[in-house]
């Protein structure tokens, strides 16, 4: 079970930008590789802070996360593609602008850990995938159809001349404190420490071309409309022997149902009686994610009754179990009625079974909403 991401940093859940960044600065510090040569808990702790911190640094990803917790990221291609699962290089050119030169990299990561050149990364794609509402409830494997780029066969590349491999140069200023060096990424091989050297035919000016490759989309039972997944390294890939690949974001767009109504973890099926069917009961078969049912309804039973189906509606994706079906019953009156209909509800007006007596455990309209929500 993964660890909860504000206990990984000390913080709580109201924590502000700035307290989240300073704390993971502190455990990234009390962490840091170079501190702690050889001690692989300390190197999977500064993973887990880094991980936390991509989340949490960013509002989408936190609101998310506080809603969903570790699901709303996972089930589509593995992870976060956060510290828990990068290497150090990626972790370094990720999160090293807020350290400063607090480890003598000038601004990044030093070192053992590829000797301050920046690991650079392409570009995410996004797409959006429609989903039924029985694949929602049931889960899904979706193979999907991306044109990204990505390095052409044959390219190669040399040591960039301008900062020699580091990714970064260094910047010298004249300040009443004196001279301040800084360090900024190279503006000639954008960071990645390399530049192109042969060019193959087809390829852009990065010796990049554009490649339409299926890529199969693993989509966890629960989710929701507007919920974006993500599956690692299937987006743009970058320049440079020594980049990694961007991420491919899903948008989940769920299609509306013919029959049933979503909300939340709940459904909704409205069902719909004749008078002589509410008076005398009946079966009825009716529509649910997962075929028909045939459910029976007591004779007399009034219009707005709710009837409700325990586990036959959408599984949460924190699995925390299943939702209902609400079956809502609605008595249907005729619109016009021939000669003998009318001269039996004319007889039928004056008779006492027929004069409206509801009892004190028939719960209003308002009511039955209230519990519906409660």
């Amino acid at each position: 079970m993964k660890k909860d991401f504000y206990e990984i940093l000390g913080i709580s859940k109201s924590a502000t930008a700035a307290e989240i960044k300073k704390a993971y600065r502190k455990k990234a510090i009390e962490f840091h590789p170079d501190k702690n040569p050889g001690d692989a808990t300390a190197e999977e702790n500064f993973k887990l802070a880094a991980e936390a911190y991509e989340i949490l640094s960013d509002p989408n990803k936190k609101a998310k996360y506080d809603q969903y917790g570790h699901s709303a990221f996972e089930g589509a291609g593995g992870g976060y593609g956060g510290g828990g699962h990068m290497n150090m290089d990626d972790i370094f050119s990720q999160f090293g602008d807020i350290f400063g030169s607090a480890f003598g990299g000038g601004g990044g990561f030093g070192g053992g850990f590829g000797g301050g050149q920046r690991r650079v990364k392409g570009s995410n794609l996004r797409i959006k995938v429609k989903l039924t509402l029985e694949e929602i409830v049931n889960g899904v494997e979706k193979k999907v159809k991306v044109k990204r780029k990505v390095q052409a066969q044959g390219v190669t590349y040399k040591t960039c001349s301008t900062c020699n491999g580091s990714g970064q140069v260094m910047k010298v200023t004249n300040t009443i404190l004196g001279r301040m060096q800084t360090a900024t990424t190279c503006h000639s091989c954008g960071g990645a420490g390399q530049m192109m050297d042969h060019k193959p035919q087809g390829a852009d000016a990065q010796g990049m071309i554009l490649q339409e490759d299926t890529v199969s989309i693993k989509i966890p039972a629960g989710v929701v409309d507007g919920m974006q997944l993500k599956v690692s390294g299937k987006g743009n890939e970058a320049p440079g022997s020594n980049s990694v690949s961007g991420d491919l974001i899903v948008a989940i767009e769920e299609l509306e149902h013919e029959f049933l109504k979503r909300e939340g973890e709940n459904l909704h099926y409205d069902l719909y009686v004749s008078f002589p069917e509410a008076a005398l009961g009946v079966s009825k078969e009716i529509e649910t994610v997962s075929g028909k049912v045939r459910i029976k309804l007591d004779e007399g039973i009034q219009s707005g009754k709710i009837l409700r189906l325990k586990g036959k509606g959408v599984p949460s994706i924190n699995s925390y179990g299943t939702g209902d079906l609400l079956v809502h019953v609605n008595v249907w009156t005729p619109k016009t009625l021939n000669k003998e209909q009318k001269q039996f509800f004319e007889k039928m007006i004056t008779d006492e079974n027929f004069t409206p007596s509801p009892e004190k455990s028939d719960k209003s309209f308002f009511e039955k909403v209230k519990d519906m929500f409660s």
